[in-house]
């Protein structure tokens, strides 16, 4: 989501990982213009998203609606998408590691900001980065469970 140069100076800096709104306008334009594409047409797009990604990624799904089918969370920090919570359309899943307790109390404050379909789903014994032997394996299954139950491809737009 960034340019070269901003890859670089955020690599010293730091200081784009937190402009959850700068993340998020590139993120919905990103998903614009690729459903604007004529092969896409059909598809109903969803986010996965990670630390502060995630909460780019609600924010994004808050401001496009119904554009967006679903979004999942790993080890996210959906908190940092403040009021646009109560915005999102999406059916959101928020996965969090059993052993990484401050970012589980700030799902579960983020869980019960959300209006929409959503589930938090904790995997026991994960940390944060979701390193241990299967942890990862698990997450995979609860995303896809979720993208499958709940993406359906949108009507053909004219």
């Amino acid at each position: 989501m960034l340019t070269e140069q901003e890859e670089e100076e955020e690599a010293f800096t730091r200081h784009l990982r937190f402009d959850i709104p700068f993340l998020a306008k590139r993120l919905s334009e990103a998903t614009l213009q690729v459903l604007d594409q004529v092969t896409t047409r059909d598809i109903k797009a969803a986010y996965f998203g990670s630390s502060t990604g995630a909460a780019a990624a609600l924010v994004a799904a808050a401001e496009l609606g119904d554009t967006i089918g679903a979004v999942v969370s790993r080890g996210g920090r959906p908190d940092l998408a403040g009021e646009s919570l109560q915005r999102v359309k999406a059916p959101t899943l928020l996965i969090v590691g059993g052993s990484d307790i401050p970012v589980i109390s700030l799902n579960e404050e983020a869980f019960e900001a959300l209006s929409c379909e959503k589930a938090l789903r904790i995997v026991p014994g994960a940390t944060h980065l979701f390193e241990e032997p299967g942890a990862l394996e698990k997450v995979a299954r609860m995303a896809s469970e979720w993208f499958c139950n709940h993406l359906q491809p949108m009507a053909r737009r004219s």
